[in-house]
């Protein structure tokens, strides 16, 4: 198994037909480990450039998430948290890297206290006034 970081996991996810050779050689790299581990970091960013980048809504994201969450050939970092953040994600309309912090709180049994009001809105929440 080998660690990647965003640029890789992208190249691994869409068939980017403006880099070809990356597309190409990520897949080489994974073929050959069989599995690749996946950082929170990693999970963020790559929800944040399938957004950005991409322009993807997060309908078309929704299988990507599962895709990770389901193929074994994807080891997640703390795999229960993103499970949940991708559960709150994908019904609700705060981003994917704050429902990831609300899922982190929780496990620590923990209240999220926050300024973002999309977020305020979840429970186990706390809207700062």
């Amino acid at each position: 198994m080998i660690a990647v970081d965003t640029n890789i996991l992208i190249r691994l996810l869409v068939n980017d037909p403006d880099q070809p050779e990356q597309v190409k050689t990520a897949r080489r790299h994974v073929k050959k480990e069989g599995a690749v581990f996946i950082p929170q970091v990693v999970q963020v960013e790559t929800v944040w450039v399938l957004e950005s980048a991409y322009k993807l809504s997060r309908k078309q994201i929704s299988p990507v998430l599962e895709h990770l969450d389901s193929n074994t050939a994807y080891t997640l970092q703390n795999r229960s948290s993103f499970q949940q953040a991708m559960r709150l994600y994908l019904k609700g309309n705060a981003d994917f890297s704050d429902y990831l912090i609300l899922a982190e709180s929780q496990q620590e049994k923990l209240q999220l206290l926050t300024f973002d009001k999309k977020l305020g809105k979840q429970a186990g929440v706390v809207l700062a006034k």
